[in-house]
């Protein structure tokens, strides 16, 4: 069974996974209070599952961008697990788990996290022979009006929008937006890219493991 934590951004996720069924899921938004909640929301996920932490074989986690701090506090929480248990550990950027929540369809598709101070994280995918979004290009940072005119043909839009960040993407005629449903960033997904790589044998270096930044030496403001 696989462990999976998600703690990108103030939207919290977690899940336990053995490749056939999601056995559990909790979601939840941690106003950044990441490092008191995650090991209780952990420990109540097995208890509700009747779990064991001796059952987990692999863990996976977000590896971002988001927030400098929340991104430390899951990636910590889950090197210590896998050093002091000897669990292979499998890192996900975390618009790969906003991609792979989308079916495979012939446009471009831009995955969005909040960025802090107006600006989103953006990345973009598309989708191969085989069904699977790739990404296309390097992340960059851009606010919403940036965003809304540098989409000159057929788009998907997924990820974290505010209201009125909606309400402007809606008025460029080449953008799909996707609903919030399917803009959630679930941890059952994240849990199934990783439990992918886990059985593929193509684990992480855990001392080595580091979250992903747009900037070198400067962090996403949370």
């Amino acid at each position: 069974m696989l462990l999976a934590v998600d703690t990108s951004t103030t939207q919290v996720g977690i899940a336990l996974y053995d490749g056939i069924n999601v056995i559990g899921e909790t979601l939840w938004r941690g106003k950044l209070r990441h490092t008191t909640t995650l090991a209780p929301e952990i420990a109540a996920l097995f208890k509700r599952t009747n779990s064991e932490m001796d059952e987990i074989s692999a863990l996976g986690v977000a590896l971002g961008p988001g927030s400098f701090t929340s991104l430390r506090v899951g990636l910590a929480l889950m090197k210590g697990l896998a050093f002091s248990r000897n669990i292979p550990l499998i890192g996900i950027p975390t618009l790969d788990i906003l991609a792979a929540s989308q079916p495979a369809r012939d446009l471009r598709l831009a995955t969005l996290l909040q960025a802090g101070r107006g600006r989103l994280a953006v990345g973009y995918y598309t989708a191969s022979p085989s069904g699977i979004w790739e990404p296309e290009e390097d992340l960059s940072v851009m606010n919403i009006t940036e965003l809304q005119e540098s989409i000159h043909s057929p788009t998907l839009v997924c990820g974290e929008l505010l209201a009125e960040e909606r309400e402007i993407l809606e008025k460029n005629e080449f953008a799909r937006l996707s609903s919030p449903l399917k803009s959630t960033r679930r941890p059952a997904y994240l849990a199934e890219l990783a439990w992918k790589r886990y059985q593929a044998n193509d684990m992480d270096d855990a001392a080595s493991l580091s979250p992903i930044y747009l900037q070198v030496g400067a962090a996403i403001p949370s």
